[in-house]
C-alpha cells in the first residue's frame, strides 16, 4: 500500500497510460478521404449559443480552468469568441492542442480501494470550450441522423 502522494499519483499515472495510450500508432496508413466539407456550413452564432447553453452546470472544468457557470454568465461576448474559434478549428481541421489534454480523476466503484484495475474508473474533464464544438457537431449528427432515421425505420 502506498502512503506518501508521490507513489500514489505515480501509481495512477502509470494505470491510466497503459489504459488509455495507444502504442504502435505509426502503422496506421495514410489513405485518400474524401468528405463533404464544403457541404458543412460554419457554425452560426445561434448554434454556439445554444450549445453554451446545453453545458452543465456545476461541474468541474477542464484544463483549461473555465467553469460553465463563467462562459454562460460572460454572454455575447465571450460568445462571439468561441463562434470564431469553433469556425476557425473548423478551417484550419485541426483541435488546438490545449483540447487535446484532460484531466482524469479515478471514480472509485467496488469494494477494494487498494486495487485501481478493477475498482476505479477514470473520467476525463475536458475544456468547456471543447464541449461546446462537441455539442455543436452532436446537435447537427442528430438531426442529420432524424432525416435518415425517419425514413427507413421500422418497428412493431
Amino acid at each position: 500500500m502506498f502512503t506518501d502522494s508521490h507513489s500514489i499519483f505515480a501509481t495512477w499515472r502509470n494505470y491510466f497510460s497503459q489504459l488509455l495510450n495507444v502504442h504502435g500508432v505509426n502503422d496506421v496508413r495514410h489513405t485518400e478521404i474524401h468528405t463533404a466539407e464544403p457541404l458543412v456550413p460554419e457554425q452560426s452564432t445561434l448554434e454556439v449559443d445554444k450549445a453554451t447553453e446545453e453545458l452543465k452546470r456545476n461541474k468541474s472544468p477542464g484544463v483549461d480552468q473555465a467553469p460553465a457557470e463563467l462562459i454562460k454568465a460572460r454572454g455575447r461576448t465571450i460568445c462571439s469568441e468561441i463562434h470564431k474559434l469553433t469556425n476557425s478549428i473548423r478551417n484550419k481541421v485541426e483541435l488546438p492542442d490545449e483540447w487535446k489534454k484532460s484531466i482524469i480523476v479515478p471514480i472509485y466503484k467496488k469494494v477494494d480501494k487498494t486495487d485501481c484495475s478493477n475498482n476505479y474508473r477514470g473520467i476525463s474533464l475536458l475544456p468547456n470550450t471543447y464541449n461546446i464544438l462537441s455539442n455543436i457537431l452532436l446537435l447537427r449528427l442528430t438531426s442529420y441522423a432524424e432525416e435518415i432515421i425517419v425514413h427507413h425505420q421500422c418497428g412493431f
